[in-house]
């Protein structure tokens, strides 16, 4: 029986040209010094949630403290990986969980390395990853750094949080309000949710 063909998720120019961690808040610093944020839809209120999300990215930061279960599992990985992460700088979920992946992949010695794109630059790609229907974001794409297939996906955000929108939505709740609502959770939680699913992705990979 003949093997599947499986096709690289990105080609590696692709990826050669994806976002370092501190080049994607570079970018979302100068454009916001210029009143704008990432994508080609620009309004004040698409600034204004972009200037609120820096904050809590420079606070997640200093901030998150990786679970210990966690660097357990880091301490697993036998292989290198790279994580494709698809953000946009006026995405409040991205402001929430991007600088928890990026701490996990600081925190790996190596074996994970991060690659920011723009979903709104790369329709094909997110369309691949869409989230009932949604291009939602973030998503985290686990590619072999060799092959640049996938190995794991995981997103756009942990599964209490989206119940939580999803009841919203159903319940008729404007955008502020079940953003609000979303974003205490997120406080509330601390990202321990967020930490405690990528362990068990890394534990998967492990």
């Amino acid at each position: 029986m003949p093997t599947a063909v499986v096709s690289p998720i990105v080609s590696a120019e692709q990826l050669a040209a994806a976002y370092s961690y501190p080049a994607y808040r570079k970018l979302i610093d100068e454009l916001l010094a210029d009143g704008k944020t990432t994508g080609p839809e620009q309004s004040e209120a698409l600034t204004d949630y972009t200037r609120l999300n820096l904050q809590r990215m420079r606070r997640l930061d200093k901030t998150t403290h990786l679970l210990p279960a966690v660097q357990t599992a880091l301490a697993g990985l036998r292989q290198r990986y790279v994580w494709l992460i698809i953000t946009e700088g006026w995405c409040g979920d991205a402001s929430q969980i991007v600088p928890v992946l990026e701490a996990i992949a600081q925190a790996s010695g190596g074996k994970i390395s991060t690659h920011y794109v723009l979903r709104d630059e790369h329709p094909a790609l997110m369309d691949r990853y869409l989230t009932n229907g949604a291009r939602a974001i973030p998503k985290l794409v686990v590619l072999h750094p060799d092959t640049l297939t996938e190995v794991a996906q995981w997103g756009p955000r942990p599964a209490p949080a989206q119940k939580l929108l999803l009841d919203l939505k159903a319940q008729g709740a404007t955008h502020e309000q079940y953003a609000e609502q979303v974003h205490a959770w997120y406080a509330h939680d601390k990202t321990q949710t967020t930490q405690g699913e990528l362990l068990a992705l890394l534990q998967r990979l492990a």
